[in-house]
């Protein structure tokens, strides 16, 4: 603790990188905490033990995902039914990223997720599922050939955007959407390169676009859409084609 007797809020006390003065000053210290006999189970819920469980996340999801070499990622419904137009095109998706030498990523689920990891499976490709813990989620479908879990979306999410040189965005919900624009946002932002992205089903996406070239640009939220940056297309092969158009296969 330093002798700041000057200082408008009086002395600064300091517990590794963080500062602390007056009222917040503790009567405790980290070494005694440390030292001091264990109450209970408490802490395995306390924010900082959090911490080392994410650092986990991203230490198993690194190690799992850096030799896994080209990967588009495909995103979309787990509520899309087998017998769907949509899930018969996200196979046919996987399997042509497949011939292409790279592998499929989606988030290891049902739906449009199931459909690709399949196509890519049943393809001899590498099939990459992965999944979030979830109230109601129904684990890593039968044709992802690597999975792993997550507990934290923001992880899960980086593992996407880190090992995906393209991806395909089919029908989705919320979590479609979220996926969409993260993407969206971090290319636009150039917090990563240019990657190619292709939205599959232009009946389902155009309106969306129409409300952000029209309204949210007319009143000056955004500077507009950037044509190079999305693909609209109902063309499965076209969107097979756009995705893996940045990719260096072996």
């Amino acid at each position: 603790m330093s002798n700041e007797t000057n200082a408008p809020l009086g002395q600064t006390y300091h517990r590794g990188p963080i500062i602390m003065r007056g009222d917040m000053i503790p009567e405790d210290n980290t070494t005694a905490n440390l030292l001091q006999p264990d109450d209970g189970t408490g802490w395995l819920h306390m924010d900082p033990w959090r911490v080392l469980r994410i650092q986990a996340e991203f230490v198993d999801g690194f190690g799992a995902l850096a030799e896994v070499g080209p990967a588009v990622a495909v995103f979309g419904s787990a509520r899309t039914a087998r017998t769907a137009p949509e899930y018969e095109a996200a196979r046919h998706m996987g399997e042509g990223i497949a011939h292409k030498g790279a592998a499929v990523i989606t988030g290891g689920g049902p739906g449009v997720m199931e459909a690709a990891n399949k196509g890519a499976a049943l393809a001899g490709g590498k099939s990459i599922g992965l999944g979030i813990e979830l109230p109601h989620e129904q684990g890593i479908n039968d044709y992802v050939n690597l999975g792993m879990s997550f507990r934290y979306f923001f992880v899960r999410k980086l593992m996407f955007v880190k090992y995906s040189s393209g991806i395909i965005v089919c029908p989705g919900g919320f979590g479609t959407l979220d996926e969409l624009f993260e993407v969206l946002t971090l290319v636009q932002t150039h917090k990563v390169g240019h990657m190619p992205v292709v939205l599959y089903d232009s009946g389902y996406w155009r309106g969306l676009f129409d409300w952000l070239d029209g309204p949210v640009k007319d009143r000056g939220m955004i500077s507009g859409v950037d044509p190079r940056l999305v693909t609209i297309t109902d063309d499965v092969d076209e969107a097979v084609d756009v995705a893996t158009s940045t990719l260096i296969t072996a």
